[in-house]
């Protein structure tokens, strides 16, 4: 039942016809005054539409905002991931699930500076972005009442929706009337494909569900050459060339998508408890994750880099299910910020058919020991004797272990 209390909604609006419809049901049902707010997050699409039609539907112009967020996503979000190496399951580097706390933090500031008593999203019951959205819309405003339309609404069934458009007078496009193959989002650091034909895992993506990556076997015969730069864990220069954050992970879109890397095809397990298949392609990311982890490769201490990789899968899990606006996630950070302080200097990377192979990197603040490590006889002090000691004092308690082994006859 529609909370009468509600005078005026935010509502993240893409223009589309799903959020176009929301919008009209907020007016309908909570005969309430509606917001819109439209992210560029980097998704490819002019947004001059999404306002078009949310003056079409009878929205005020002051209470149509649509921001550039590319560079404070990056900057933001996107980079203080990276630097944390975070792939949830061990792959999935979290295109969509780091879009949402941003997207929820602009809806509460919007809310806070028009006086709105409320928020929504056109997220379904069954998915994750609904918790995120929410998760961070209670950290950031606690008594912020939020509206999730799918799990309100009686509509549904595709044929509910159109007719419901058709009754508020909402244009359809002719592509939008039937089911869609898949559902798609975006931004600028993946693009993900969900649903319809890819809900089976045995079958193989088709090929045109791909929109951000060549296949790997139409990638050229020659492989590219590139350069990236880093400051304290953040790439900040391609081939010597500094860029801004976003500027340069869409550089690193463009090399990728050419060179068909970034694809994944996965089986996730969703907070909400089920499983779901998706495609990803993230191309910049992708080429930005192997070049961190060879940067980090001589400029972190073992004991640093190990580390990093036991918290990384609950930073990872945390992103995913929606707590970026977490004591424990800023925690975390606060760690892994530390840990980048000399995570400075180059890698050279080359890409070839879907692959990303590091081929050299350098930095000021390298560990690595040449002479320390050299076969041949080093410049630095190395007894190879002293290795005796070492290997019997971690032998000690496996010793133990053996003779009472043997004593016992197992």
């Amino acid at each position: 039942m529609a909370d009468s209390s509600v005078k005026k909604v935010v509502l993240a609006y893409s223009g589309g016809l799903d959020t176009s419809i929301i919008l009209k049901w907020l007016q309908t049902t909570y005969r309430c005054e509606v917001v819109t707010f439209t992210a560029d997050l980097g998704q490819g699409e002019e947004l001059g539409p999404a306002r078009d039609k949310a003056l079409l539907l009878g929205i005020k112009p002051e209470n149509i905002y649509i921001e550039d967020l590319r560079e404070e996503f990056v900057r933001d979000y996107v980079f203080p991931m990276f630097r944390a190496n975070a792939a949830y399951e061990g792959v999935y580097l979290l295109g969509t699930s780091i879009a949402r706390p941003l997207i929820a933090k602009k809806l509460i500031e919007i809310a806070e500076a028009t006086g709105a008593d409320a928020v929504s999203h056109g997220a379904t019951g069954k998915g994750n972005d609904q918790v995120r959205f929410e998760l961070t819309a209670y950290a950031l405003k606690p008594d912020v009442v939020v509206i999730a339309p799918w799990r309100e609404w009686d509509l549904r069934s595709r044929e509910q929706l159109i007719a419901f458009a058709e009754q508020h007078q909402i244009p359809i496009a002719k592509n939008k009337r039937g089911e869609a193959p898949f559902s798609v989002d975006a931004n600028l650091l993946h693009a993900s494909s969900e649903g319809r034909v890819l809900e089976d895992p045995a079958e193989e993506v088709p090929d045109y569900v791909y929109s951000r990556t060549v296949s790997p076997e139409e990638a050229p015969d020659q492989p590219t050459i590139v350069t990236i730069s880093f400051e304290k864990g953040d790439a900040t220069a391609i081939d010597g060339e500094k860029l801004s954050p976003a500027t340069l992970l869409a550089r690193l879109n463009d090399l990728g998508r050419d060179n068909g890397i970034g694809r994944l095809d996965l089986v996730e397990n969703r907070f909400v408890g089920m499983k779901s298949r998706g495609m990803y392609e993230t191309p910049g990311g992708t080429i930005l994750a192997a070049a961190h982890r060879a940067i980090e490769s001589i400029t972190l201490d073992r004991g640093a880099a190990h580390l990093k990789d036991q918290i990384m899968p609950q930073y990872a899990e945390l992103i995913y299910n929606g707590f970026w606006f977490s004591p424990e996630r800023e925690m975390l950070q606060a760690l892994i910020d530390k840990s980048q302080e000399f995570v400075t200097g180059e890698v050279r990377i080359k890409l070839y058919k879907g692959g990303v192979h590091v081929i050299g990197r350098s930095s000021d603040y390298s560990l690595y020991d040449q002479d320390l490590v050299t076969f041949e006889e080093g410049a630095v002090a190395y007894d190879h004797r002293d290795a005796a000691g070492f290997i019997k004092l971690n032998a000690l308690r496996l010793r133990t272990l053996g003779q009472r082994k043997k004593k016992l006859g197992l």
